[in-house]
């Protein structure tokens, strides 16, 4: 029972010490579920007794007979009037309109080189499961079964190497549990050799051609791939914006506009219209470079306005708890935050900013992390929140992404995430902690939304039905962007209606602008004066 407890928390994004855990293995596995599933949607994710003191109201949401003997066993007392169980109830019911389906949790423990030899495994092992009942995989078979005879096949491997003949094709190397095997690409068949010049080393990917343990002729390249065969819209007329790379505490941070933002969010700003846009938004996602932090990189300090990170925070918290409160704000970290660099990134922990937990309408969630909006008890819609550290890898890696300049446009980028599945695809080039057991960076569940930031440039577009939102930043540019060529668009906000699934993008620059609105790159930009 312990087991489940266990496994049932990690999924609801929660960490039991033993004496809860022990005290809830006491419960019903039912019933043990129904608790776990009402304190799920409290900001604090670590629990234990010290949790139900400070958050005793939550046991007014179990059921009486469970309510007291937990209550009992905690030796948490707790008197309430049934006028305040209808008031915080009416809370609770809130507070589910928004659900952590998937939050990693901080783990400290020594990393050895077989943490990432078991890491790579699983990523294989869960990728195969993602392409093993394609159709176009016929005869699938494992590398050390491949006879010395010709025959068709197909395969499952994750890349090992690549390199160009002097014929100019394209050979690489695929490996998989069993053994690894060469894998060669004509240069005349076009399309393939289209798909193999954008595989990338260690993304997994399934084969079919025909040949011998020696050698494979490739006549069909297959990623894992996302498809979301029916978009889901929800029940209710509401809208959410997306926001990051707020850098509080650098001197290039935009405070003018920002406080423009939050005061249009609060119905303060804007045309009658965008006023009453602005009182459908009930979310706001931020991802991630919330601060400047603090040593990021070298000289940083020079363009400091906040040199302290808890003071940065504490900023962040006072310009937050400006937004209205029946909105929810979910908001996961970036490299300038100050969690680990390695992903996945856990929450923001009180250490550092203990200002933004106090803030009772603010989920704080890792990077990445999956979120699900709910729709009325009918399947709700799942964002996928990453910041996105592995896009300037992909864009360097990738020879077509660096052909469209794709720092300009990252949801090309995006788009190679959905098609390979993982969000880091290639090994060493984001830091990561390896998890043995499973691959926290791959896309596991088809999200409805992914999210991502970094590149400081807003941008959207609809990859196999799933929906691709970049968002801008509240920084102007930086000497290291000036340095590498990036054209960061600062003060946009993408704002979807997620009854309607229209979107548009909201101007909170001083830049001038004639139109109110216009249409640029298939999607509407709105100034707001």
């Amino acid at each position: 029972m312990n087991k489940e407890i266990l496994k049932f928390c990690i999924e609801k994004g929660l960490l039991l010490d033993k004496e809860v855990c022990d005290i809830l293995s006491d419960f019903g596995d039912k019933e043990a579920r129904d608790i776990i599933e009402k304190i799920s949607f409290c900001n604090d994710k670590i629990i234990n007794r010290s949790f139900f003191l400070k958050n005793s109201k939550i046991l007014s949401y179990i059921s009486d007979e469970n309510r007291e003997k937990l209550s009992v066993k905690l030796g948490v007392s707790i008197e309430i009037s049934h006028e305040s169980i209808k008031v915080e109830k009416t809370e609770l019911e809130e507070s589910r309109k928004v659900k952590v389906l998937f939050s990693s949790i901080n783990k400290t423990k020594k990393i050895s080189v077989e943490d990432f030899v078991k890491y790579l495994r699983a990523r294989l092992s869960e990728t195969k499961r993602m392409l093993a009942d394609r159709p176009e995989l016929e005869n699938l078979v494992s590398i050390n079964k491949i006879s010395g005879q010709r025959q068709n096949l197909s395969i499952i491997g994750i890349m090992s190497e690549k390199r160009v003949t002097k014929n100019k094709n394209i050979i690489f190397g695929i490996e998989d549990i069993s053994g690894k095997i060469n894998i060669l690409v004509n240069q005349n068949k076009q399309d393939i050799y289209e798909k193999a010049r954008d595989v990338i080393l260690d993304s997994v990917i399934g084969v079919r051609g025909t040949g011998n343990r020696e050698l494979v002729f490739a006549n069909e390249i297959i990623f894992p791939d996302v498809l979301i065969r029916e978009k889901i819209n929800l029940e209710r007329d509401e809208s959410a914006a997306f926001i990051s790379d707020i850098h509080v505490g650098s001197k290039m941070f935009l405070e003018k506009n920002f406080l423009k933002f939050i005061d249009w969010i609060n119905g303060e700003l804007g045309d009658e219209k965008q006023r009453d846009e602005a009182r459908k938004i009930k979310y706001v996602f931020i991802t991630g470079d919330t601060i400047d932090g603090i040593g990021v990189y070298p000289g940083q300090e020079k363009l400091l306005d906040i040199k302290d990170i808890k003071e940065q925070y504490t900023r962040l918290a006072f310009y937050l708890n400006k937004i209205r409160k029946d909105i929810t704000i979910i908001l996961c970290p970036g490299q300038h935050d100050a969690v680990r660099v390695a992903e996945p990134q856990p929450a923001i922990d009180k250490e550092y900013a203990s200002s933004l937990h106090e803030i009772e309408n603010l989920i704080l969630v890792s990077n990445p992390s999956m979120i699900e909006i709910t729709n009325n008890g009918k399947r709700g819609i799942k964002i996928l929140m990453y910041h996105g550290a592995s896009m300037n890898s992909l864009i360097s890696e990738i020879e077509s992404l660096r052909i469209i300049k794709a720092h300009d446009t990252p949801s090309k980028v995006v788009r190679y995430m959905l098609k390979f599945r993982h969000l880091g695809p290639i090994h060493s080039a984001v830091t990561y902690i390896p998890n043995e057991n499973t691959d926290e960076l791959a896309i596991k569940e088809i999200p409805d939304i992914i999210t991502t930031a970094d590149l400081h440039k807003p941008d959207v577009d609809i990859y196999n039905n799933v929906l691709i939102i970049c968002s801008s930043c509240w920084q102007s540019i930086t000497p290291f962007e000036e340095k590498v060529g990036n054209h960061p668009d600062p003060c946009k906000v993408p704002i979807l209606n997620l009854k309607t699934r229209a979107i548009k993008i909201l101007d909170f620059s001083d830049s001038p602008q004639d139109k109110t609105c216009e249409e640029k790159d298939n999607t509407i930009i709105c100034k707001v004066k």
